[in-house]
């Protein structure tokens, strides 16, 4: 279960918008499956098919996550024109077992999270609170 505040959620899907045609990406840090802080990143792949993450940026979220006392919760990504489920290629590419999926159809605004674990893919109870 992970626990996120509607203005995140806006946040995430206003990202995927002002991304297009690409995928946007980021982290999302908290802690007791809370999320607190949102991190939008760049999407270094440029793809509309994919992500990643520029390693020197994911070493100062996590740096910025910890100093505010919080944990890594979940990756996030927009999918620009396809549902919020993962497509192969997130499941190839999901390399923590432990953290949350969290994927965000800009077409739907639909908004969904999902733990990966070797290649199986479970769903994961998403919390939006006002």
């Amino acid at each position: 279960m992970i626990i996120i505040n509607r203005k995140i959620i806006e946040e995430i899907l206003t990202h995927g918008l002002n991304e297009l045609p690409i995928e946007a990406c980021g982290y999302l840090a908290g802690k007791n499956n809370r999320v607190y802080k949102y991190f939008p990143m760049k999407n270094i792949d440029n793809s509309k098919d994919h992500f990643s993450l520029d390693p020197q940026e994911q070493f100062e979220v996590l740096r910025q996550a910890g100093t505010s006392g919080f944990h890594l919760l979940a990756i996030y990504h927009t999918h620009p024109e396809t549902p919020a489920r993962p497509s192969e290629e997130d499941i190839n590419l999901a390399y923590d077992s432990e953290i949350s999926y969290v994927i965000a159809s800009v077409q739907t605004h639909d908004v969904k999270s999902y733990k990966i674990q070797e290649g199986k893919v479970i769903p994961e109870k998403l919390i939006i609170e006002d």
